[in-house]
């Protein structure tokens, strides 16, 4: 019986290691897939946002109602669209030969933040600031209890014009930088049209919820974006120091 175990012990340890590249093998394939798609739907989720947000943003409730394995499935979802929207405004900085300051300083917490991933993940969250605000802003606004179930949604429908707002701003900035002329004025033009559109954009969806008149709308973006603003340059003041 022994003899039998030790010969047999071989061939199962093989059909095991089969095992575990077959699914190594399943996984790769979905992962390539769900990147490969970003590609496609990237430009099409950023059309749609820029073009249309408010039709965009009414989706999100739809979406919701859907099971799991099928919401998004003409889209990126909220919080996937505003990282990659980073990552693409990262990526040009980067292929036009500039450093990021944060990752450049190494003085206290600074240090945390070593690498260009690490830099894109700190931009997600500083980002993701302002639709937060601007969500809690919207929840209190409707007479709701502020908790984790009330701002899911508000939060989800923000993330598509702060995309926009982060990838023009992003590029803006990156342009800016650069010391040819035309360019850099396209870039500070890019960057008042960026912030110029997202207050636009929310200061009217506030609005058509109903529970705000116009000014109120105005007023209550006004304090979401200093809300976030603040958020940022305390990040950034608490990071190069």
């Amino acid at each position: 019986m022994a003899a039998e175990l030790r010969v047999a012990a071989p061939g199962g340890a093989i059909h095991d290691a089969g095992m575990d590249f077959m699914k190594w093998l399943n996984s790769l394939d979905e992962l390539l897939y769900e990147v490969m798609s970003w590609l496609l739907f990237f430009p099409i989720t950023l059309w749609r946002s820029a073009i249309h947000p408010f039709r965009t943003m009414e989706e999100i409730e739809a979406q919701t109602l859907l099971p799991d394995d099928q919401q998004y499935a003409a889209l990126l979802s909220p919080p996937l669209f505003l990282a990659l929207a980073l990552l693409l405004a990262h990526a040009v900085s980067t292929a036009l030969g500039q450093t990021d300051a944060i990752v450049a300083n190494q003085h206290g917490l600074a240090s945390l933040v070593s690498d260009n991933f690490s830099a894109l993940v700190l931009r997600v969250v500083v980002f993701a600031a302002f639709p937060l605000f601007l969500a809690a802003r919207l929840v209190r606004g409707c007479g709701m209890k502020l908790d984790r179930v009330s701002l899911r949604q508000p939060f989800y429908e923000q993330c598509y014009p702060a995309a926009v707002f982060a990838l023009g701003l992003g590029l803006g900035t990156s342009l800016a930088l650069v010391a040819v002329a035309p360019v850099h004025l396209a870039g500070r033009a890019l960057i008042v049209a960026s912030i110029i559109y997202f207050f636009a954009v929310e200061t009217r969806w506030f609005a058509m919820r109903r529970v705000f008149g116009l000014l109120r709308a105005f007023v209550q973006v006004a304090l979401g974006l200093l809300e976030g603003a603040a958020f940022m340059l305390l990040v950034g003041f608490l990071l190069t120091r």
